[in-house]
């Protein structure tokens, strides 16, 4: 017995944790069914009786409520034919000769092993086990009533019906075994004795009454739809990245212009000697090109030969050389051609005239705009610079 009481306990722990899912239908009056049985019973052997000629009928009821989708408890009561009349024997005077009335706990094995589906599937296999009450009708002359306590074990061969499977329709073979036979020298003995226990065969039709979520068993409950919520978090925190980020960014440019500050506080004070520039008619001079040439032609070396005398004659004055380019043609050839033009002045006036490079500073300014006329533009403009 202690270890039977084990082996339940254990079997209804692991039907509970196979059964904690996410199921509605689980209020007090859901999940509940009722079942009419019939069949045959005959003892199974021993005190001369015989498996075939002591069968006789059966009959019976239950009602169940199905706590999870594996496991279940219920009451079952069931009646023996009274059959004493056929063989001769002493009449009770009753329908009914024998009843027992007991509880029982079924764990469906298929939910157990398998999972639940959503719904019963259409066969499943649920493991019984009960105990109660056993009660004999005597005959008067042949003593009282009789009472035990007995415990009975079986399987139930489901066939579950229909759409929404509100029918079903069992197979229920069982045992069944008088745990209090009688007494030894006044005391009595319980045990298993398959010479005090019967065999049952029962077919059953049952019929499972509506629960509360529109069904006749378990059903999921819907689940919430977090995806938008998932989406904006996830957004909230691509964007919270990349605002760290940007931070991180601001803060080390935030050092880097700190630093150039102290290092400008700190430096020494330089004194820049500026170079007078009058820009005035007699200190510029052009030098113009044709399209797309940086060569100097000789109607224009008189203009490089008189910035040559003026430094020749000044020797603190120096000179400032900016060459441009029209907007004819590719614009990457026409920056080039600008500076081309440009150094053009400046070689002429160290090769030719012997000017010192330090004095002449000659860059490409690009396309020019100076003029109206746009030929105008491809020119290198000389501007002439004396020392203060």
């Amino acid at each position: 017995m202690k270890k039977l009481s084990i082996a339940a306990a254990a079997l209804l722990a692991i039907a509970g944790a196979a059964s904690a899912q996410n199921l509605e239908g689980t209020k007090l009056t859901d999940n509940i069914s009722f079942t009419l049985k019939g069949g045959v019973a005959t003892p199974l052997h021993g005190h001369g009786a015989s498996f075939w000629e002591n069968m006789r009928g059966i009959t019976g009821v239950e009602l169940r409520k199905q706590l999870t989708p594996t496991f279940g408890l219920g009451i079952d009561g069931e009646f023996g034919i009274n059959t004493s009349r056929w063989n001769k024997g002493v009449s009770t005077h009753n329908s009914f000769d024998r009843s027992y009335v007991g509880m029982f706990g079924a764990v469906n094995l298929n939910n157990l092993f398998a999972g639940y589906a959503g719904q019963p599937r259409p066969f499943e296999v649920e493991a019984v086990a009960g105990a109660g009450w056993l009660h004999v009708y005597m005959p008067k002359s042949q003593g009282k009533d009789t009472n035990s306590f007995g415990t009975k074990a079986g399987v139930n061969l489901n066939f579950n019906l229909g759409e929404t499977k509100a029918w079903t329709i069992s197979i229920k073979p069982s045992v069944i075994w008088d745990m209090v036979p009688g007494s030894t020298k006044g005391q009595s003995t319980t045990y298993y004795d398959g010479q005090h226990a019967a065999f049952e065969l029962e077919a059953g039709v049952t019929y499972h009454f509506p629960c509360s979520n529109g069904t006749h068993s378990f059903a999921y409950a819907e689940p919430c739809d977090y995806s938008a919520l998932n989406e904006q978090i996830n957004a909230l925190r691509a964007e919270n990245a990349a605002l760290q980020a940007a931070n991180a960014d601001a803060a080390a440019a935030a050092t880097v212009l700190a630093a150039q500050l102290d290092d400008c506080l700190n430096r020494p004070a330089t004194v820049i000697k500026e170079t007078k520039n009058t820009n005035t008619l007699e200190s510029v001079r052009y030098v113009f090109y044709r399209i797309g040439s940086s060569k100097i032609t000789a109607d224009q070396a008189p203009n490089i030969e008189m910035i040559a005398d003026y430094l020749k004659h000044n020797p603190e004055a120096t000179v400032e050389i900016k060459g441009y380019a029209s907007q004819d043609g590719n614009l990457d050839f026409n920056i080039k051609l600008a500076s081309a033009r440009a150094e053009s002045v400046r070689t002429m006036l160290i090769k030719k005239y012997g000017i010192a490079g330090n004095r002449i500073k000659a860059q490409g300014e690009g396309i020019g705009h100076m003029f109206k006329e746009d030929s105008w533009n491809r020119v290198a403009i000389c501007i002439l610079n004396d020392a203060n």
